[in-house]
């Protein structure tokens, strides 16, 4: 039987105001919030916690705009160690910042049945996790597209563990899916093939370096240069080329771009603002000798339509010094807003199309202050 504390708790929450309010109204109070207040209201009690998921609510704010959120990748070893000596693993989660509050927050991942959880990827408020097999002796991959909101999740066919230490992953906002090497390419769209993953050769001169999954093409940068210097060049390929024509990738070149390659020092790629734009990162060389040593980090980005780069952004020398010793250093996220981290720093330097550059503190449980994460435009009426 209950205790007399819990009824009496029960009572003086059925006596509450808010309980003799219809559905429909209570409806309306919330939706008037913000998704962020409406996604702490949900943990406020069980009876807000059914209004705020029911069908009928999540239909009234599907037109509410996404939270845009980073979500970090978590280390590889997540481990804990008890006074015993013996390490255990920790309860998986997604670190997440919010540029709109400066706030860090988690999302748990406890409700997936797989061991050490690893998210890698994100698109239309679905995160795409990498689990193992609840089977020890089992050494495949699964890879999980899941609502950390609403704790719902839906399992892709399994894979080998090759792919998830080899392979990078694509999607899209109507959930295609890649999964791409230097060699081969898996592509997943629940349409063409029921519940299979059509494989096909990558066709490419080297190893994929930062691939982007951007409107319906695939953006890759591929060294195709000597042992000695490096000399990057742009490829793309249409998607549905690899589900028909089994790729045909293109080399990205025009006269006017110059040596628009040649100054920029391990370039990696990302997702500008919009489904016409890649942005460019990288350093900035200051000579074009063999091994020069760079002057900042440069934002480049380019107009699909026109095919034309110009500079979005440039470092401040102040913050560069702080990378100029680093030796790695690592850049995520796009659109509007690009994250740096490097060993050892402990904080992560950001870049705002509209606000400029900026240091983020509180990133922990990094012990190296190497980050890697990507966007989570966050939704609660995302299925997956």
């Amino acid at each position: 039987m209950p205790s007399l504390s819990a009824v009496a708790v029960a009572a003086k929450m059925e006596a509450s105001p808010i309980y003799r309010l219809t559905q429909d109204t209570i409806h309306q109070i919330f939706s008037s919030l913000p998704l962020r207040e409406v996604m702490i209201c949900r943990s406020v009690c069980k009876f807000f916690n059914q209004l705020l998921t029911s069908p009928c609510f999540l239909e009234i704010i599907s037109t509410r705009p996404p939270l845009n959120l980073l979500a970090l990748r978590p280390p590889h070893h997540h481990h804990s160690h008890r006074r015993d000596g013996h390490s255990e693993n920790l309860r998986p989660f997604i670190h997440i910042y919010d540029p709109a509050q400066n706030q860090w927050f988690r999302f748990s991942l406890d409700f997936l049945p797989f061991r050490s959880p690893l998210p890698v990827a994100s698109s239309s408020g679905l995160i795409y996790v990498w689990g193992d097999s609840l089977d020890s002796a089992d050494s495949s991959k699964s890879l999980v597209a899941c609502n950390p909101l609403t704790r719902r999740f839906k399992v892709l066919p399994q894979l080998g563990s090759a792919w998830s230490r080899h392979g990078s992953v694509l999607v899209d906002p109507v959930n295609r899916v890649m999964v791409l090497t230097e060699l081969a390419a898996l592509y997943y769209s629940g349409t063409l093939v029921a519940n299979q993953w059509m494989k096909f050769s990558s066709n490419l001169p080297s190893k994929p370096r930062s691939p982007v999954l951007l409107s319906n093409s695939v953006f890759v940068l591929c060294d195709v240069g000597s042992p000695w210097r490096s000399q990057w060049k742009l490829f793309s390929c249409e998607l549905t080329n690899f589900a028909i024509t089994h790729t045909n990738w293109v080399c990205l070149e025009k006269h006017e771009w110059g040596d628009i390659f040649g100054i920029i020092k391990r370039p990696r790629l990302l997702r500008g603002n919009g489904d016409s734009r890649l942005l460019m990162i990288g350093g900035l060389r200051s000579t074009f000798s063999l091994n020069p040593s760079c002057s900042t980090i440069l934002i480049l980005r380019l107009e699909l339509e026109r095919l034309e780069w110009e500079e979005a952004g440039r470092m401040p020398l102040d913050m560069y010094r702080c990378f100029q010793e680093c030796s790695e250093f690592k850049v995520f996220g796009g659109g509007d807003r690009v994250y740096f981290s490097a060993k050892r720093m402990g904080k992560l330097a950001m870049w705002d199309c509209s606000e400029g550059w900026r240091w983020i503190d509180g990133a922990v449980g990094y012990s190296d202050g190497l980050c890697r994460g990507f966007f989570f435009d966050a939704k609660l009426t995302s299925v997956p």
